[in-house]
């Protein structure tokens, strides 16, 4: 194998390692399923006060732009939402039954990014079709489409964590940085 062929494959060994360790929360990240799997709906719902969002509501928005993020990723696109409160649910009457389905969602769309994080490189820089003028401006490979899920799961996930502290719910069942 050529050295640039070589290259390429090692550099994006290393880019897929490091998406799976972000994406389920090993090193400096929290798991995400762990931090909200042991919650019930109540805690769930709650929005103590200084808190926009309620941790059902952070989890309603992530699991709208992964499935969003995905089927662009697909090549089937939903049209991009007009505003923003689309893809932020309210919590509001949710009950033990559909909090459930938030969080399995949340896992089953957990693992089919780390599937397409395990895809090959030709998948990888595959250029997701646009749905607004942003994706026309900033990078929509495949690629880096998978960090910036990474990025804003992240950035909502710690608000998950600090919700939690607020609530009185942390660390998770399987344990969290408490330092």
């Amino acid at each position: 194998m050529p050295n640039d062929q070589k290259l390429k494959k090692d550099l994006k060994a290393q880019m897929e390692r490091v998406a799976l360790e972000l994406a389920e929360g090993r090193g400096a990240h929290a798991d995400p399923v762990a931090c909200i799997e042991d919650l019930d709906t109540k805690t769930a719902c709650r929005k103590p006060a200084g808190f926009e969002h309620s941790i059902c509501e952070l989890v309603s928005h992530l699991n709208y732009w992964m499935e969003y993020d995905m089927k662009r990723m697909r090549g089937t696109p939903d049209p991009y939402p007009v505003h923003a409160a689309e893809s932020w649910p309210s919590s509001e009457n949710v009950r033990e039954a559909h909090w459930k389905k938030i969080v399995d969602r949340f896992r089953g769309l957990l693992h089919e990014l780390e599937s397409v994080c395990r895809s090959n490189a030709e998948t990888w820089t595959k250029q997701a079709p646009a749905t607004h003028l942003s994706h026309e401006r900033n990078a929509s490979t495949v690629g880096a489409m998978i960090f910036q899920l990474i990025a804003h799961n992240s950035y909502h996930i710690g608000q998950i964590v600090d919700l939690r502290r607020a609530l009185g719910a942390w660390p998770p069942a399987k344990g969290g940085d408490t330092w």
